[in-house]
């Protein structure tokens, strides 16, 4: 089973805002990705490299309130606000899980249909205590399903992500029952930070 930094989401109030501020602040474009039908909400990606990307998540005014990350509602700012995880396994991720003791929602099925028509396909679990948001969520993509960061726009690269928290040993050892290989490092408050570099720099992102 392989496991890997899948993305990193940065919430805001108004996704053309959150466009208009990673462009401005990265040098680089995020594109339109598509809307979460039933989730409320809508997004834009940036490329970090080979199987990563950057989200840029915020409301749908097409759609009623957000049901997920509901928090980006108060974000006038973009912040980051959570991480996914990928794996060639979600099933057996989901297993082990469940062998220690880690409550947790799914697996579920997820989709949206990109802006040219093509269907992005999936599998997730959430973790039921997922630290308010330090430790990630699980995905595996659909083997007929292009990755994100393979198709949108290139230009920036995540140098580093780690987490910050009061309580390191705990939240180290969660990541290392999950599989998750990450940076934790103690900090007066739970925070995660990303390091991209971009055309116009590196630009330090946090919760």
């Amino acid at each position: 089973m392989q496991t890997g930094l899948d993305h990193i989401i940065l919430g805001i109030n108004d996704l053309d805002r959150g466009v208009d501020w990673v462009e401005q602040w990265m040098g680089v474009r995020a594109v339109f990705g598509g809307v979460h039908p039933g989730r409320g909400t809508r997004n834009a990606l940036l490329s970090l490299g080979p199987d990563s990307y950057l989200e840029i998540i915020a409301p749908d005014p097409q759609q009623t309130v957000p049901t997920w990350f509901k928090q980006v509602l108060a974000l006038a700012e973009p912040r980051l606000i959570a991480w996914a995880v990928h794996t060639s396994d979600l099933t057996a991720l989901a297993q082990k899980a469940s062998a220690a003791d880690i409550p947790i929602d799914g697996p579920h099925d997820g989709a949206r249909t990109r802006p040219d028509g093509k269907l992005l396909s999936w599998k997730l679990f959430h973790l039921w205590d997922n630290r308010g948001g330090m430790l990630p969520f699980f995905i595996e993509w659909g083997r007929d399903s292009v990755h994100p960061s393979a198709d949108a726009p290139a230009g920036c690269t995540l140098k580093s992500f780690r987490l910050q928290s009061p309580d390191v040993a705990d939240l180290a050892s969660a990541c290392k029952m999950l599989a998750v290989e990450v940076a934790v490092e103690p900090g007066e408050k739970p925070l995660l930070l990303a390091c991209i570099a971009s055309p116009k720099g590196d630009v330090e992102l946090t919760s």
